[in-house]
């Protein structure tokens, strides 16, 4: 995964170390606005049982590219609180935390918000426990300025209507914009002012075939490009929400990543 981002993309990244799960092991690729691409892959010598146990153990073994994102939140409890108020499913926080290559701990705590597996249709909320940017900037600086952050995490859905609704009633969002998009096979809806953007394909195209087999989740990450150039970009852009998006030689990588242009 790390040899592809910077081979078809021009992304470098870092390693991260081991999770303390027994399962998984990270690399990163961080921007300026502080948030980053995650790269997960099983460890060398992992334990079979938690590897079967892992919330993303399909996609893992399948290698099959998105499936989860994250929020941090400053209050986790408070953050809790205020989901339950309106009814959304909210679990009980877990620690977690791995060792950087550096031997520096770090620690945080995470919990699932509303149905389906950890990060998928929901984000899952983190709070760190030792300085985030320990854990975001291993080198003590972002990875690339190349670009300046997530702009877009698109969520494969089975149900537009359906989890627009979850959304608008778990954080009190006004109606999103609509649209198209006819080259990505998708219905798209965007909560301005968020990076979430729902996609629901049909039944015969990729995304729905995706959503069939592997539930909501996300299915492809947009940075905000910086104008200089975004490298490994195949084909002309399209338009999303009025602003330009280009993506990535998706043979090539292995997953979907687009770049947007303000």
């Amino acid at each position: 995964m790390r040899k592809a981002l910077t081979a078809v993309a021009g992304i470098p990244t870092e390693y991260g170390g081991p999770h303390s799960n027994h399962a998984t092991e990270m690399a990163l690729v961080s921007f300026p606005d502080g948030s980053y691409l995650e790269l997960m892959g099983i460890q060398a010598k992992p334990d079979p049982a938690a590897v079967a146990a892992h919330d993303w153990s399909q996609f893992l073994k399948d290698n099959a590219g998105p499936c989860a994102f994250a929020a941090r939140v400053p209050d986790l409890n408070a953050e809790i609180r205020q989901l339950r108020s309106t009814g959304t499913t909210v679990d009980t926080p877990e620690a977690g935390g791995r060792t950087r290559p550096d031997g520096s701990k770090l620690a945080w705590q995470t919990v699932n918000v509303g149905p389906g597996r950890r990060g998928s249709l929901f984000p899952f909320l983190i709070t760190d426990m030792t300085p985030r940017e320990y854990r975001a900037y291993p080198s003590g600086k972002p990875t690339t300025d190349r670009f300046g952050g997530i702009a877009k995490v698109v969520v494969g859905v089975h149900d537009l209507e359906g989890a627009i609704a979850q959304y608008q009633k778990a954080f009190k969002l006004a109606a999103p914009l609509r649209q198209k998009d006819a080259k990505f096979g998708a219905d798209l809806a965007w909560f301005e002012g968020t990076p979430v953007v729902f996609a629901q394909g049909s039944s015969n195209s990729w995304l729905g075939g995706r959503v069939a087999e592997y539930g909501d989740a996300p299915v492809a990450f947009i940075l905000s490009a910086t104008g200089r150039n975004t490298g490994g970009t195949t084909g002309a852009p399209t338009k999303w929400f009025g602003h330009p998006v280009v993506w990535t030689d998706e043979a090539k990588l292995g997953w979907r990543l687009g770049f947007e242009s303000f």
